[in-house]
C-alpha cells in the first residue's frame, strides 16, 4: 500500500528530500528540449480531465508512465543505460521513496483524526477553520495540516451549493502560505535548514510577509464567502441540531508528532552513510523512511475502521498523487539540472537576471524567479538552486544578504500555491475534494484563481518587503 500511495507535496515533502533529482545530471550539456516530457505531463494534467475525463480517470497512471518513458528512453539512448539506471535510482532512493513514505504517514494519520460535532459552514466558521489551518501549517507542515483539516472543512460545507472558493483558499493558505514560518512548514525551508539556515530565521524574517498575506487572503475570503452565503440562504441554514465538538482518533495526533520528530531528526542527526544501488544514502534517511512506514502501519492498525469510514478515508487520492508525481519527479530532473548549471546551462539568460550590474543579487528578482518556477517545478529543489545561485553561504545569506534569502524563501513557499503541482498538498487536496463529490476548478481554472487573487497580492508583497 505504501508504494502505491505515493507522493504529494511539500512541507514535509522536502522534509524528506535531501537533494534534487537533477543532481545526477550534467545540465551544462543539456538543451531545453529535454523539458518536453515535463511539458507533456503538465499539459496532460491540465487538459485531459477536461477533454477526456473518463479516459483520464481510468488511465492517468498509464499517461504518467508514458511521459516518464518519454524522458527516460531518449536519456538512455543519449547517455547510456547505466546513466539512466542511476538517474532512476537517484529519483527513487533520494526523492520518491522518502516522499511517498512521509506523505503516506501524514495521509494515514491525518485521515485517522475525526472532528465530531456541528460545524456549520458559515463565513465565520469557514474563516476560522482556514485561519487555524494556516497557523497549524508551520507547526505540523502544510501536508499534515491539510490532511488534518480538509475533511472537517468538507463536512462543514456539505450543505453549501457554492463552496469551490473555500477549497481554493484552503490551498492558498493551509497548503502553502501557512508553512512559511518554520523549516517544518514547507520543504524549501527544510532544505535551507539542512544547508545551515537557523531554525527560527524564517519565523523572524518571514513573519511580516506571512501576516500580511494571511490577513489579506482571510479578509478577501470572508467577504467572498459572505456574498455567496447570503445568496444561498435559507438553504445554507444550519442543517442539523447542534452537537458538541469533540475529537476522536487522538492517538493519530501523537503519531503526527512522531512524523514531525522524524523530519527534525533527519536534520540534526548524521550518523554516516550506507550504499544502496550504488548511491551513498544517509543512515538518517533510511531510519526516517522506516519510521514513517512504522507510523503508517501503527495508524492503520490502531484506528477503528468505522472511524475512517465516517471520515471518508480511502487510498484513492494518495494513489493518484503517487502515480502523477512519480512522472513529475522524473521529468523535471533535466530542467532542474539546466537551472543548476547556472551561466553554463541553456537557461543562462534567465539566471543572469538574478544579479545587477555590480554582481549583487536583486531580491525582488529572486522572489519572482524562484516563485514562478516553484509554481510548476517542485519548490524544494528550485529553492536549493537559487540558494546556491545567491552564494550558498548560510551565514552570509542570513546576514548581509538577508533580504535575498527572505525573498527566495517567500517565493518558493508562497508561489507554490499558483498551480496544482506547485506544492504536493495542492494536488492531494484537489483529489480528496473531488472524491467527496465536490467540484474543483480545472488546472487552468485554478491558475486563473491564482492570477486574480494571488498575483496582485504578491505584487504588493514585492513593493512592501522585497524591493
Amino acid at each position: 500500500m505504501l508504494l502505491r500511495c505515493g507522493p504529494i507535496v511539500a512541507l514535509l515533502v522536502g522534509l524528506a528530500l535531501p537533494a534534487e533529482a537533477a543532481e545526477a545530471l550534467d545540465g551544462a550539456t543539456m538543451s531545453l528540449a529535454w523539458g518536453l516530457p515535463f511539458l507533456g505531463i503538465l499539459l496532460s494534467i491540465a487538459f485531459m480531465p477536461i477533454l477526456a475525463p473518463a479516459f483520464w480517470h481510468h488511465h492517468y497512471g498509464k499517461v504518467a508512465a508514458f511521459w516518464g518513458a518519454a524522458m527516460l528512453v531518449p536519456f538512455a539512448l543519449a547517455f547510456g543505460s547505466g546513466a539512466a539506471a542511476r538517474a532512476v535510482a537517484h529519483v527513487a532512493l533520494e526523492e520518491y521513496i522518502p516522499f511517498v513514505a512521509l506523505l503516506t504517514a501524514l495521509y494515514a494519520t491525518g485521515g485517522g483524526v475525526l472532528l465530531r460535532g456541528t460545524l456549520n459552514g458559515t463565513p465565520g466558521t469557514n474563516t476560522l477553520l482556514l485561519g487555524v489551518g494556516t497557523l497549524l501549517a508551520s507547526v505540523m507542515g502544510t501536508t499534515g495540516a491539510s490532511m488534518l483539516l480538509i475533511r472537517p472543512v468538507l463536512r462543514a460545507n456539505a450543505h453549501r451549493s457554492r463552496r469551490t472558493h473555500t477549497f481554493v483558499f484552503f490551498i492558498f493558505l493551509v497548503a502553502n502560505i501557512g508553512g512559511s514560518l518554520t523549516p517544518i512548514g514547507d520543504p524549501p525551508l527544510y532544505l535551507g535548514f539542512l544547508q545551515g539556515v537557523s531554525f527560527f530565521w524564517p519565523t523572524t524574517h518571514l513573519f511580516l510577509p506571512f501576516l500580511f498575506c494571511a490577513a489579506v487572503l482571510l479578509s478577501v475570503y470572508w467577504l467572498l464567502d459572505s456574498f455567496h452565503y447570503a445568496r444561498e440562504a435559507p438553504r445554507a441554514a444550519d442543517p442539523a441540531p447542534r452537537e458538541k465538538l469533540s475529537i476522536e482518533g487522538r492517538s493519530n495526533i501523537f503519531l503526527i508528532g512522531v512524523v514531525v520528530f522524524g523530519v527534525l531528526m533527519q536534520g540534526v542527526w548524521r550518523p554516516g552513510e550506507i550504499e544502496l544501488a550504488g548511491l551513498p544514502i544517509g543512515i538518517e534517511r533510511v531510519v526516517g523512511v522506516a519510521l514513517f512506514v512504522l507510523v503508517t502501519v501503527v495508524s492503520m492498525r490502531m484506528t477503528p475502521r468505522a472511524l475512517r469510514e465516517e471520515n471518508g478515508f480511502n487510498w484513492g487520492a494518495m494513489a493518484e498523487v503517487a502515480k502523477l508525481f512519480a512522472a513529475i519527479f522524473l521529468c523535471m530532473g533535466p530542467l532542474l539540472a539546466i537551472l543548476k548549471a547556472g551561466p553554463e546551462g541553456a537557461a543562462a539568460s534567465l539566471v543572469a537576471l538574478t544579479s545587477d550590474g555590480a554582481g549583487d543579487p536583486v531580491p525582488w528578482v529572486y522572489f519572482w524567479m524562484t516563485g514562478l518556477l516553484s509554481s510548476f517545478l517542485d519548490n524544494a529543489p528550485t529553492y536549493l538552486v537559487f540558494f546556491n545561485l545567491a552564494g550558498g553561504d548560510p551565514v552570509h545569506l542570513m546576514g548581509p544578504e538577508a533580504a535575498t534569502l527572505a525573498a527566495l524563501s517567500a517565493g518558493a513557499v508562497f508561489m507554490g500555491a499558483n498551480s496544482y503541482i506547485g506544492n504536493a498538498p495542492n494536488f492531494m487536496v484537489k483529489a480528496i475534494v473531488e472524491q467527496s463529490g465536490a467540484r474543483m476548478p480545472s488546472f487552468f481554472g485554478y491558475c486563473a484563481w491564482a492570477m486574480m487573487v494571488l498575483i496582485p497580492l504578491f505584487v504588493l508583497c514585492t513593493f512592501l518587503f522585497f524591493r
